[in-house]
């Protein structure tokens, strides 16, 4: 590799969110708080999930997919975070980087598209629900949560491949993570490709899942409409509710980071909004899906209360 400024990069540093010993602890406190959440949280929906026969159904069975993302997704970052707010090096190896880098944007490249076939899933369920179980088969589940992972990590092994071939001037990460668009400014050439490149995987991975969870809930809504009974139309919005809670997060934090990367945003307002994607989101996903849904409050009484009647 060519370059008059480059150098052999074996480790990177990662400046992450303060220098202050005091705000570091603190932060240390309160994210291995939110991280033990997230963890404990979506490992139980995938088990209450596994345990529970009255939900094993399309839905839960994309909600216990989208639960095992968010514990990958967190469990590449967040560990790492953690221990850099107690050390006096913030250093992370390049190979480590480099994985780190695959494996957080493989999971929330994923997320995207998952979520765009959990909004099919609820177009089904409300605009077909005599033929719901028949379209929306143990099969298609199946393979739609497999196309989702492969879709998320092949365009997660193109970005490291054109990413990491660069030529790297500086070792220096102004982030608490290997994230694109702080990797991307550590290179001494121009990255005009790369940012068309950003603007087209943001496009398929971003905008095209929006568009279709947009379509669907176009046609949810006009099909809730011409519910004639109010407690109808609750009820159908009331099984989209949580999802669409969701989808407003995630796609919301997602187009702030990666749709708009010469906007002019600074990198403290892209740390704050990568950390609200990969911390706040994944916390909030187990939360927003049990305290608003009734099945999965009633599928962990009736678990509890098999291990009670076992004792």
């Amino acid at each position: 590799m060519g370059g008059k400024n480059q150098t052999w990069i074996s480790e990177f540093i990662l400046l992450g969110l303060s220098s202050d010993w005091g705000t570091q602890v603190s932060l240390f406190a309160l994210f291995l708080a939110m991280y033990l959440i997230t963890v404990i949280g979506n490992s139980l929906i995938v088990l209450l999930i596994r345990l529970d026969s009255k939900l094993h159904t399309p839905m839960y069975f994309f909600l216990s997919v989208l639960s095992f993302v968010d514990i990958c997704y967190t469990n590449s970052t967040v560990p790492q975070m953690l221990v850099h707010f107690l050390s006096a090096l913030k250093s992370i190896p390049f190979y480590s980087c480099v994985l780190q880098f695959y494996v957080s944007l493989s999971m929330g490249s994923t997320e995207f598209f998952l979520l765009a076939a959990m909004a099919y899933d609820r177009y089904v369920a409300v605009c077909y629900p005599l033929h719901y179980m028949v379209i929306m088969h143990g099969g298609l589940c199946l393979g739609l949560a497999v196309g989702c992972l492969a879709a998320g990590f092949a365009n997660s092994l193109m970005q490291t491949i054109i990413i990491f071939k660069l030529p790297l001037c500086r070792n220096v990460i102004n982030h608490f993570a290997c994230e694109m668009l702080a990797v991307l400014r550590l290179t001494c050439v121009d990255i005009s490709f790369n940012k068309v490149m950003v603007a087209i995987s943001g496009f398929l991975v971003i905008m095209l899942p929006c568009c279709l969870v947009l379509f669907s809930y176009g046609r949810i809504v006009a099909a809730i409409l011409r519910i004639r009974s109010a407690q109808g139309r609750r009820k159908a919005f009331g099984t989209c509710a949580s999802h669409l809670t969701v989808v407003s997060m995630c796609f919301g934090t997602a187009f702030f980071t990666y749709m708009r990367p010469d906007a002019g945003s600074s990198t403290e307002q892209e740390k704050m909004v990568a950390l609200f994607y990969a911390v706040v989101t994944p916390m909030l996903n187990p939360l927003i899906y049990s305290l608003r849904n009734k099945e999965v409050m009633g599928a962990l009484r009736r678990v509890l209360g098999k291990i009670r009647e076992e004792r």
